[in-house]
């Protein structure tokens, strides 16, 4: 497709889920539009991401799918009358734009429906055919699964013509996002010219020791202990030590991030020397897109709050177990990956009854 002397077309991207893998697409969306500045550009997501790309300047339209919620009610049989509805609204919505070019981001078989329905002249995807997603593609690409899913991404703007020289991650961050997160966070500020407070991360801890150069004026560092395979966990234990650490050895406060309701953050709260801030559940994505800004440093499972971080450019000490970090690390420098190898990692397991891998890794 030539966007020459083209005033304006319509595109179409698929991207559905999760939060970690629509932030590893946002850069394509950058060179995208750079690729075609008058096009106008549509977004299908599912409503659990759809805060990351909530008013973004960049797209047109945001097209959210409850698909999930859906199959629920079809499948209990309830507000089925409603949930047809719905679902035609969605179609038709889709529906609505002459697309001359889809991008299937996701590859599976829950976007090459999306693809099918979308009517679109030019549909483009990998060719894996994961789920048998490309029956619906007439044009495709390599998947090259040794690169990190940002570089694979990516590969279709340089198939469209893009050089995808600058990679940005434009989240766009509200007014009311930095108010309430502010609000939230009242950390009393500590003399940063005490000269018992470190500016370098070092010392005898396995995973800190790790990073060098990170500025803590800031006072004070995230920690995300979620996931949601279980097998990217860490031990409650180890994040309580590791956060007692955090606040002796640097004097700086801890603030826990994450879901709310299971009452991880408040068990490793309850086995901790020295208070902590808990504000599990309590953030939208946006908002924890900007705490993470004003945060010295995060401390993650392998998770969504992971890529947030590393989007915001702050440095990142990311836990690694059964996945790949070469393929989903924290995308940028200044991060750092803890990770014990094993003989058979990566699994990508989300079940594993020992969990070696993430019980080999010391605070």
């Amino acid at each position: 497709m030539d966007n020459e002397g083209q005033a304006k077309v319509n595109i179409l991207i698929i991207k559905l889920s999760a939060i970690g893998d629509v932030i590893h697409t946002l850069p394509s969306l950058s060179a995208l539009r750079g690729l075609y500045p008058d096009a106008d550009i549509t977004w299908v997501i599912e409503e659990a991401s759809s805060d990351i790309i909530k008013d973004h300047p960049l797209l047109d339209r945001v097209i959210v799918s409850r698909r999930k919620k859906w199959m629920a009610d079809l499948k209990k049989l309830h507000g089925v009358s409603r949930t047809i509805r719905e679902i035609r609204t969605f179609i038709s919505r889709l529906r609505d734009r002459q697309y001359d070019l889809v991008i299937d981001f996701h590859g599976l078989f829950k976007s090459s429906l999306i693809v099918l329905l979308s009517g679109g002249k030019r549909k483009l995807g990998y060719d894996s055919m994961q789920e048998l997603s490309g029956l619906f593609l007439n044009e495709k690409i390599h998947e090259d699964m040794g690169k990190h899913a940002v570089d694979r991404y990516l590969d279709f703007l340089r198939h469209l013509g893009s050089d995808t020289g600058d990679k940005e991650f434009l989240i766009p961050i509200q007014k009311e996002n930095k108010d309430r997160v502010e609000k939230l966070l009242n950390i009393p500020k500590i003399d940063i010219e005490n000269k018992d407070c470190p500016t370098v991360l070092e010392g005898s801890m396995s995973i800190l020791g790790n990073i060098n150069n990170i500025d803590i004026k800031k006072r004070f560092v995230a920690v995300n202990p979620m996931a949601f395979w279980e097998t990217k966990l860490w031990e409650d234990e180890k994040f309580a030590g590791l956060c007692d650490r955090i606040t002796k050895e640097l004097r700086a406060k801890v603030v826990f991030t994450g879901g709310g309701g299971d009452g991880m953050i408040e068990h490793i709260q309850s086995l901790m020397s020295h208070p902590s801030v808990n504000l599990g559940g309590k953030t939208t994505l946006k908002d924890l897109a900007y705490l993470y800004k004003l945060a010295s440093l995060v401390i993650t499972t392998d998770s969504g709050p992971m890529h947030i971080a590393a989007a915001m450019r702050t440095p990142v000490v990311a836990l690694f177990g059964p996945t790949d970090p070469l393929r989903t690390g924290p995308y940028g420098e200044g991060h750092v990956v803890i990770r014990k190898e094993m003989p058979c990692s990566p699994c990508f397991l989300k079940k594993c009854d020992s969990r070696k891998c993430m019980k080999e890794i010391t605070a």
